[in-house]
């Protein structure tokens, strides 16, 4: 597994989905950061935080390939153990995250390592780049431990907006979930046919 940093210095943590607005543990700083060589994607199909085995979410994975912006967040080397141990429990719970370390870049061109958690490709939850209208479907019905799949795809999108971070495809998924949020609320949930969910 990843490590950031020897254990008795401070060490960063890059977010790039719920980490971002609900990170969980104590830090000193954030900042706003790149990872150069994977993007942000909903890759993932949720069977615990916002999802079953039988009615899986699908939820954010840091995959291969492209560039992701997202924040990362210095943590004292004195929270090492506790942070590390927090997120493997919250981010490992099935094993379809790998803990790596990774280079970031900051605004100010400085750099650095930080731990990440990336998508496993071979982990049976890996749902790859499904069509569009199986996402709004898997979302839209997700639910899990930690609340409902909208819900989080919301919040998360919503946190990128007040960042100015753009992510174009996941306002695309936010916009085709609040339409349909709309259609099936001014319909009473029925209509002459089924609404694509």
């Amino acid at each position: 597994m990843g490590s950031a940093s020897p254990r008795d210095k401070d060490f960063w943590v890059f977010g790039y989905g719920s980490l971002m607005w609900r990170p969980g543990f104590d830090f000193m700083d954030s900042a706003l950061a790149w990872v150069h060589g994977y993007h942000r994607a909903l890759c993932i199909f949720s069977h615990v935080h916002r999802g079953t085995p039988e009615r899986p979410g699908l939820v954010l994975g840091l995959d291969r390939g492209g560039c992701c912006q997202g924040v990362a967040f210095k943590v004292a080397a004195r929270d090492r153990d506790k942070t590390i141990r927090y997120l493997r429990e919250r981010e490992l719970v099935t094993s379809v995250y790998l803990e790596k370390t990774l280079g970031v870049r900051f605004a100010d061109g400085g750099c650095a390592k930080a731990l990440a958690y990336v998508v496993d490709r071979t982990h049976i939850q890996y749902a790859g780049r499904l069509p569009e209208d199986e996402m709004i479907r898997l979302i839209a019905e997700g639910v899990g431990l930690n609340g409902d799949n909208p819900a989080y795809v919301r919040n998360t999108y919503e946190h990128l907006l007040r960042l100015d971070i753009h992510d174009a495809e996941l306002a695309e998924i936010v916009r085709r979930l609040d339409h349909d949020s709309c259609r099936t609320a001014a319909t009473g949930g029925a209509g002459d046919e089924p609404t694509p969910l």
